[in-house]
This record gives structure tokens, C-alpha cells and sequence, in this order.
């Protein structure tokens, strides 16, 4: 049987701690900065400059570098959205249901410019702005059911009655996952295959791969700090009452 260390389990349960995690993410917040600003530079000084043109699309082709980063985001924050709002329905831990419900909105935002940089992606490529083919249906169903988990969790006032309903949402949109990721490959679409995630070997070269897996990585520090800035503006809404927030203010004073 697997056994997390001891170590391991006593930092998640601080970090269950709202104070504990408000002052955590307060000190973490200029590393994770720092760090989104270096992959950003070296990834987009890569895949611009640094990268050769693509024999058949030229330079157009670089819009990869945002559009191929922020379709993996949308998917990525939804599971994580997905999961968060998974163990505070069960455990009713409030954090990983304010982490949920945090994500939301950079996961739309990460989907809504994957849309966009796919129709300007596509119309040099395809000749069209946007075809009705089964990957940019089921990644245009996706910004539907987050900006439904915003709705949802707006139009409720009692947070905690928002955060299992929105829970129940987003559970239910999980089966849009698998759909978006082997639509390529379940249907005869426009879309273009799987070029990264081969089962042999990327067919891309290493002088694009590299950049674009920095622009990948990248994303995800951005979700980060988005994600744990807004959390904290959350945390502080639902715990202006506590004792630790009114310390804190007093002390900031």
C-alpha cells in the first residue's frame, strides 16, 4: 500500500488553514511572478525569433505559441476546477471549494483566447474563420460550462450552496474532456492531429518544441497567480468576520 509522508500530509492540512494559506500564497505570490515572467521571455524569444519558419504555413504558423498553450490551459483548469469542487463537496473543505470556483474565470478567459487565436490560426489555413467540426464545438461547449459555473455561483447568495451547486456542474461537464482531446482523433475534422503528445515521437521539430512546451509551462504559472489572487480576495469575502482577518487589518493599519 502507498503511504504519503507524514510531511506531505501535515502541509495540506495547513494549507486547509485559511489564515495559514492567506499568508502561504502572500510570500509565494513574488516567486511565482518572477518565475511566469523568465518562461514568458524565454519562450516567446524562442518561438519568434529564435524558432525557423514553418516550410509549409511560414510565420503564421507562430500563433502556436499562444493558441497551443491556452487550448491544454482550458482543459487543464477545468479538471482542476473539477476536482477542487469534487473534495469540497465531499470533505466540505472551503478552500478547495473557493480554489474551484477561483479557477473558473482563467479557465474561460484561457478558453476564450484559445477560440480566438484558432479562427485567426484558421482562416489563412482552412480559408474560414470557424467551421462547426467537432473540436471547436466541444472547446466552444467548454467556454459555455464555465461561464455557467460563473453564472451558477453569482445568481446563488449563500456561497457555500454555490460552491456544491456549481460542484455538481462542473462534475457533470467532465465528460466534455475526453471529448475534446480525441475528437481528432474519434471524427473526421478540419483540426489538425496530435503533433506533441504522439505516442512515438512529436512531429514537431526541437527548435519549435521548446518554446512551446516554455509557453505551456509558462500558463501554468499565470493560472497560478491568477487563480491564488483571486482566492484570496474570496477567502477574505467569506472570512471578513473572523477574528485572524480583523487582526490582520489592525495590524496593516
Amino acid at each position: 500500500m502507498f503511504l504519503i509522508p507524514d510531511p506531505v500530509v501535515r502541509f495540506f492540512h495547513r494549507m486547509a488553514s485559511p489564515p495559514h494559506f492567506y499568508a502561504f500564497t502572500e510570500r509565494l505570490m513574488p516567486w511565482l511572478v518572477v518565475i511566469f515572467l523568465l518562461l514568458t521571455a524565454a519562450g516567446l524569444y524562442g518561438g519568434l525569433y529564435l524558432a525557423p519558419a514553418d516550410y509549409q504555413q511560414g510565420d503564421s504558423y507562430r500563433i502556436i505559441y499562444i493558441h497551443v498553450p491556452s487550448a491544454w490551459m482550458s482543459l487543464f483548469i477545468y479538471m482542476v476546477m473539477a476536482v477542487a469542487g469534487a473534495i469540497g463537496l465531499v470533505w466540505r473543505i472551503k478552500l478547495a471549494e473557493i480554489v474551484a470556483i477561483s479557477s473558473a474565470p482563467v479557465g474561460a478567459s484561457f478558453t476564450f483566447i484559445a477560440l480566438v487565436t484558432g479562427s485567426l490560426w484558421g482562416k489563412p489555413m482552412w480559408g474560414t474563420w470557424w467551421v462547426w467540426d467537432a473540436r471547436l464545438t466541444s472547446e466552444l461547449i467548454l467556454l459555455f460550462l464555465y461561464l455557467g459555473v460563473i453564472g451558477l455561483y453569482g445568481a446563488i447568495d449563500d456561497k457555500r450552496t454555490a460552491s456544491r451547486a456549481v460542484a455538481i456542474l462542473a462534475l457533470v461537464g467532465v465528460v466534455n474532456i475526453p471529448i475534446i482531446h480525441y475528437s481528432v482523433e474519434w471524427w473526421n475534422t478540419l483540426h489538425q492531429g496530435p503533433t506533441v503528445t504522439k505516442m512515438d515521437k512529436p512531429s514537431i521539430h526541437v527548435s519549435m518544441l521548446i518554446p512551446l512546451l516554455l509557453m505551456a509551462v509558462a500558463f501554468k504559472f499565470y493560472y497560478l497567480i491568477a487563480m491564488l489572487q483571486r482566492a484570496r480576495t474570496e477567502l477574505l469575502l467569506r472570512e471578513r468576520n473572523a477574528q485572524w482577518v480583523k487582526n490582520m487589518i489592525s495590524e496593516s493599519k
